[in-house]
């Protein structure tokens, strides 16, 4: 069992190089199907891409599964005692060597302790989830190979930073992940803003990242090693400037990763890739580990009490805006981006709160709702060929299963009772009551649970008008030609594929269940405000929509309508700020290379031609000239002479 954590990391990684190995055996045999037979004509290789895909589709979804079971096995051995409360059991794994960097070791371990237990079943279930889908989804696609392949990659990357025993160990699959997140974002590359998208994703986590490395280095180096235990014991011998320094940088990560204020505009823009890869994103990787490195760096962030107050605020200001954003988008991906955008702040401000398995109980109930909820986006708009809300309508009778399944996600995002959103919600709101009394300044504790209570009037709202715009009212989609690609398919059935629906049906199950799993500890005045505050919000939106079901309800927002669905201009500050002031930089740096240090190169150049022009007269090869030039330096030497002798 002490090998359990490192198969699990190894068989997806394994996976990927499969994938992107094997794939193209296909083509070669493609090729020698086109040429001519010997004994008949030529066989067609249309089916080339079919078995390429299928290879693939076996070489993802078997390691995968595999390492799901691994994780399943392992969680199980610990009790899932991080959220019961019971007691901590010992972590299981084993430690690979050391790298000696000639000052603080690197330690090679890979463990599964409570916490990592259950973040490496999320991840792993719904990795496994978004690969049986995507046989679906992308079944026609020609570049579903790499695709499914870097899916691999990308749920490995997850599981080292899940598994990890050491800091710098944590920080490859960090960044591995990042490069992940840039090639599945612009899978559909030959759109120009899938492209940026990818590149907006890449670089803004990046500078995060910047910030977490240094963290890291802090943190290592005042606890003499790199070992995640050995870091926590060493943390009450450490000073309180090193603790807030430290905690402060690893929060730059923190907000790229998990798209937190004010690194959060690269995730609404993520929406480029293909949904599954949505679901993937927003569930159970990226936005994910950061939530998951504060937990795990818990007793070094409690101690360091400013570095709580920026969270809870950063978190308070996430949550509202990002809710409020999500109520006036069009495009039902994005309202599920900026609604995630708002519930990581939920469970930033968890942790900011004092309360780490609040917040890891709500990522782990989000990550099976949130998944649930973007793979049945992608069934509603594999059917209508459009992410546009305002072309949807009417579809809980064309797709049964995915409105049923998307009312429990929807109903779980929004916390009622009995889906698990509703108790996961409920431990972080009280936790969040709890810090008023102490534990955060009395400013960052009251906008930390006056924001909590406000997003949830809005969750209720945006949850209700998307659920009602995309399937009641009249239908309004209609029959498109096929998209070029990097963009939906059309299909002209009922319902989607059964690898689509499986694992529709199968998340809808933890969506509405899992909140079980904490506990009935249920603090029923705070549950009965949030549940009315949830009520009354999606009741504004339905009573809007009621009146008129062909006018969005958004415009119950007036003059803020604009500002939310532009998430109140951030881009465009960024843009005014930072972009064009770097590129207006960069234009000044070429210009100058190009007037000033070629200049002085070309100027050279032109000098030494002009020298060599004066000098070619002298030497043009005309005898009389010399004769010429001969007598009259003679007669000069000579008439000096006479005149000065």
């Amino acid at each position: 069992m002490t090998t359990f954590p490192l198969l699990a990391v190894l068989l997806p990684f394994l996976a990927a190089f499969a994938g992107l190995l094997l794939s193209r055996r296909p083509r070669r045999r493609a090729r020698e199907a086109d040429a001519p037979q010997r004994n008949g004509p030529a066989t067609t290789s249309a089916n080339a891409p079919d078995a390429a895909n299928r290879r693939a589709a076996w070489i993802a979804v078997v390691p995968t599964a595999a390492a799901a079971g691994l994780a399943l096995w392992l969680a199980w051995g610990q009790g899932f005692a991080f959220l019961d409360g019971g007691p901590r059991s010992a972590p299981v794994g084993d430690t690979y060597g050391a790298i000696d960097t000639g000052g603080v070791p690197i330690s090679l371990t890979l463990q599964a302790d409570d916490l990592s237990g259950l973040l490496g079943v999320l991840v792993t279930l719904v990795a496994l989830a978004v690969q049986v889908y995507s046989i679906g989804y992308l079944k026609d696609d020609a570049r579903y190979p790499s695709y499914s392949a870097f899916i691999s990659l990308f749920t490995s990357a997850m599981l080292l930073v899940v598994y990890a025993g050491d800091l710098l160990v944590l920080y490859v699959g960090w960044e591995v992940m990042g490069l992940c997140s840039y090639l599945l974002i612009g899978h559909w590359w030959e759109d120009r803003g899938n492209s940026r998208a990818a590149v907006k994703a890449f670089l803004v986590t990046r500078l995060g990242d910047v910030g977490f490395l240094f963290g890291i280095f802090v943190l290592g180096g005042a606890a003499g090693s790199f070992r995640i235990a050995d870091v926590l014991a060493k943390v009450p011998e450490m000073s309180s400037g090193t603790l807030v320094a430290a905690t402060m940088l690893l929060l730059a990560g923190v907000a790229g990763k998990s798209a937190q204020v004010p690194l959060h505009t690269w995730l609404p823009d993520a929406m480029a890739g293909p949904t599954p890869i949505s679901a993937l994103i927003h569930a159970a990787t990226m936005v994910a580990a950061g939530i998951f490195l504060v937990a795990r760096l818990f007793p070094a962030f409690a101690a360091a009490r400013p570095t709580l107050d920026v969270l809870a605020v950063l978190a308070a200001l996430g949550m509202l805006g990002a809710a409020l954003a999500a109520l006036a988008q069009d495009d039902l991906k994005r309202v599920l981006a900026y609604s995630t955008v708002s519930q990581l702040a939920y469970m930033a401000g968890g942790l900011a709160a004092g309360s780490d398995t609040a917040a890891i109980f709500h990522l782990i109930t989000h990550g099976a709702f949130k998944a649930l909820l973007f793979l049945c986006a992608g069934v509603v708009i594999h059917h209508v060929g459009s992410n546009l809300m305002s072309q949807m309508g009417g579809l809980r009778r064309e797709l049964p299963v995915t409105f049923a399944a998307t009312t429990v996600g929807f109903a779980a995002l929004m916390g009622l009772p009995p889906f698990s959103g509703f108790f996961s919600k409920d431990a972080v709101l009280v936790a969040m009551e709890g810090a008023l009394a102490g534990g955060l300044t009395d400013a960052a504790a009251l906008l930390l649970y006056g924001c909590a209570l406000a997003t949830v009037a809005v969750t209720g709202a945006y949850a209700a008008r998307a659920w009602l715009r995309t399937f009641f009212g009249r239908t309004r989609a209609v029959a498109l030609p096929e998209p070029e690609p990097g963009t939906a398919h059309v299909v002209d059935i009922r319902e989607a594929p059964s690898t689509m629906l499986v694992p529709v049906t199968l998340l809808a199950v933890p969506a509405l269940l899992l909140g079980f799993a904490g506990g009935l500890h249920l603090d029923v005045p705070v549950a009965a405000v949030s549940v009315a505050l949830a009520l009354l919000g999606a009741a504004v939106v339905y009573a809007s929509w009621r009146g008129d079901p062909t006018v969005d309800p958004a415009r119950l927002l007036g003059p803020l309508r604009a500002p939310c669905e532009q998430a109140f201009y951030v881009d465009n500050l960024y843009a005014a700020v930072i972009v064009r002031p770097a590129v207006a930089l960069a234009g000044l740096v070429v210009r100058t290379d190009d007037t000033v240090v070629d200049g002085a190169v070309r100027g050279s150049g032109r000098s030494a031609r002009g020298l060599s022009g004066l000098l070619r007269f002298a030497q043009n090869g005309n005898v009389q000239l010399y004769v010429s030039g001969l007598l009259a330096g003679v007669l000069l030497i000579a008439v000096g002479a006479v005149m000065f002798t």
